[in-house]
C-alpha cells in the first residue's frame, strides 16, 4: 500500500521574518512529510505580485538545490509529496497545481480522492473546460476558479466542498491569502502550528515539529480555515454527527511521532501490539519486527508478552528508488535489498514476526522464507490490523478485490500462503481500542466493505453531515 500525498502551507509574519524565507520553511516540512509520497514533490511562493514554483520528479532532496530555494522570495506558500493515486506519473500532475484566472492566481496541494472526480471532470469539460493533468486537484481547481469569479474566497470554497464526495485536505493558496480545508468526514489528516516566524497548515504535526513550532490542533472535518495576520480565522462549513478518519494513518502511513486527531501515533501502535498479544499469544523465543512500520507494534506485543525483543530483519534506508528486472530471482534480490536477516538473532529460534498489514501475501511470504533459510525454527505471523478484504476509494493505492489474498481466503489458507506457522490477525475491535477513538468516528471500508460514503455497487453506512449557513 502507498499513501498519496502530503500537503503543508506556510503563513510567515512579515515583522518577524525580513529575509522571507517560506520556500525553506516549506522544504523542511516535505522533508518530514517525505514518507507520504516519494513521486514528485513542489513548491509555490506568492512574492507580492505573482506566484513562482519549483518542482520535479523523484525526492525532496533531488529535486530541490538550497540555491534555487533561496530565490523563491515569498513570505506565504504552499508544498506538496506527491504518490499518485489518480493521475498518472509524469511532470504534468506534480502539485501545487497554479490556475490563472481574471483576478489573480489560485495554487492548489491535495491530499486525497475524489469518488465523483470523473463525473466532475465531465460536466466541466462539457463546458469548455481544458485540462492539462488527469488528477483530481485540476477539478478542483476548475470549480474554484469559476466561483472566485462571482464570490469571495470563503464562500468560493464553500460552494465547491458542496460539490465534492470523497476525501480531501486542502492547503490553497489564492495569491498572497493562505487557506486549509478538510473534508466533512475528516478523512484525511490536517493540523495547523505556530512557530517563531508564523503560522502552518500540514498533512502531520511531525512537519511542524520540523520547524520547531507548536501545534495548535487538528483542522475539524467539514472546517475551512484561513491563516491570515498571525491568526486563524475559522469556517464550519459542515457539521457532522461522526468523522471518518483513516485507520491506515494510525496502523501504517503516518510517522509514529506524529499527533493526528488527538492521538500520538506512536503509543496507537504499541497498543496495537499489546492488543495483538492479548488476541494471538502463542509461545516463543523473540519478537521481531518488519521494519519499519511494525518496530512499534512489535514493542507493545514484546512488553504485553513479557518475550524478549529483538530485531531478525534490518532495513536498508538508503535504497531509495529502485528499478526491478522481470522474473523470480530479480524479485528476490528485489526484497535482500531493501532487508536483510540477522542471522545469529533468529537463529534456530521461534520468531514472532510483527507486520502492520498483509495485502497480497508475496512479500509476507518472501521474507518469511528469508526468516527460515536464515534457520528459524518456527516464524508465527502476528498482523497490526485486520484482514484487508476490500479496495479503498478514499486514496490510498490498494490491491483489487481480486488481488486482495484475505478477500478470498481464509486465515488458515493465507497462513500456508505466505509459509508461517501460524497467523492471527488484529480484530476489528481490538483496533478500535488501540486507536481510541469511537468506532463510529474511523473509516475501515478495506476492513468491513462498509463505506463511509456512497459508492456505487458497495455496501455504505453513511455518516450524516449538515451544511451550515454563514
Amino acid at each position: 500500500m502507498k499513501e498519496e500525498c502530503g500537503v503543508v502551507g506556510v503563513l510567515l509574519d512579515d515583522t518577524k521574518s525580513q529575509s522571507k524565507t517560506a520556500a525553506l520553511q516549506i522544504y523542511y516540512s516535505l522533508y518530514a512529510l517525505q514518507h507520504r509520497g516519494q513521486e514528485s514533490t513542489g513548491i509555490t511562493v506568492y512574492n507580492g505580485g505573482s506566484t513562482h514554483s519549483l518542482k520535479g520528479m523523484g525526492l525532496v532532496p533531488e529535486v530541490y538545490a538550497r540555491e534555487d530555494i533561496v530565490k523563491l522570495v515569498g513570505h506565504v506558500g504552499i508544498g506538496h509529496v506527491r504518490y499518485s493515486t489518480t493521475g498518472q506519473s509524469r511532470i504534468e500532475n506534480c502539485q501545487p497545481l497554479i490556475v490563472n484566472y481574471k483576478s489573480g492566481t489560485v495554487a492548489i496541494a491535495h491530499n486525497g480522492n475524489l469518488i465523483n472526480g470523473h463525473d466532475l471532470r465531465d460536466e466541466l469539460e462539457s463546458e469548455g473546460r481544458i485540462f492539462i493533468t488527469d488528477s483530481d486537484t485540476e477539478v478542483v481547481a476548475h470549480l474554484l476558479v469559476k466561483e472566485l469569479l462571482k464570490h469571495g474566497a470563503v464562500e468560493s470554497i464553500k460552494n465547491v466542498m458542496k460539490r465534492l464526495k470523497g476525501s480531501y485536505s486542502l492547503a490553497i493558496m489564492i495569491d498572497d491569502l493562505l487557506i486549509a480545508a478538510r473534508d466533512p468526514l475528516g478523512i484525511k489528516p490536517l493540523c495547523i502550528g505556530k512557530t517563531d516566524l508564523g503560522l502552518v497548515v500540514a498533512s502531520e504535526s511531525v512537519a511542524i515539529d520540523t520547524l520547531n513550532g507548536k501545534l495548535i490542533r487538528d483542522v475539524k472535518p467539514g472546517e475551512i480555515v484561513v491563516l491570515k495576520d498571525g491568526e486563524v480565522e475559522s469556517h464550519q462549513v459542515y457539521n457532522t454527527t461522526h468523522a471518518a478518519h483513516c485507520v491506515f494513518e494510525y496502523i501504517y502511513f503516518a510517522r509514529p511521532d506524529s499527533v493526528i486527531d488527538g492521538q500520538l501515533v506512536y503509543k496507537v501502535r504499541e497498543r496495537i501490539g499489546r492488543e495483538l498479544a492479548k488476541e494471538h499469544s502463542v509461545e516463543a523465543d523473540i519478537i521481531s519486527p518488519v521494519p519499519d512500520s511494525g518496530i512499534t507494534s512489535a514493542v507493545g506485543y514484546s512488553r504485553e508478552s513479557k518475550i524478549q525483543y529483538q530485531e531478525g530483519l534490518m532495513k536498508n534506508r538508503y535504497i531509495g528508488r529502485t528499478f526491478i528486472l522481470p522474473g523470480q530471482e530479480m524479485r528476490e534480490i528485489a526484497v535482500r535489498l531493501k532487508m536483510n536477516t540477522i542471522a545469529e538473532n533468529i537463529e534456530d529460534k521461534k520468531v514472532v514476526l510483527i507486520d502492520d498489514s498483509v495485502v497480497r501475501g508475496t512479500t509476507s511470504r518472501r521474507i518469511i522464507n528469508m526468516i527460515k533459510d536464515s534457520g528459524a525454527r518456527e516464524v508465527h505471523a502476528r498482523i497490526g490490523s485486520p484482514a484487508i478484504i476490500a479496495p479503498c476509494y478514499m486514496g490510498i493505492d490498494m490491491a483489487t478485490r481480486e488481488e486482495l489474498i484475505a478477500a478470498n481466503n481464509k486465515v488458515e489458507n493465507i497462513c500456508n500462503t505466505i509459509n508461517a506457522d501460524s497467523l492471527g490477525y488484529l480484530s476489528i475491535d481490538g483496533l478500535v481500542r488501540a486507536i481510541g477513538l469511537d468506532k463510529e468516528d474511523l473509516c475501515m471500508g478495506c476492513l468491513t466493505e462498509v463505506y463511509p460514503l456512497e459508492i456505487p455497487g458497495e455496501k455504505c453506512q453513511c455518516r450524516q453531515t449538515r451544511l451550515n449557513q454563514f
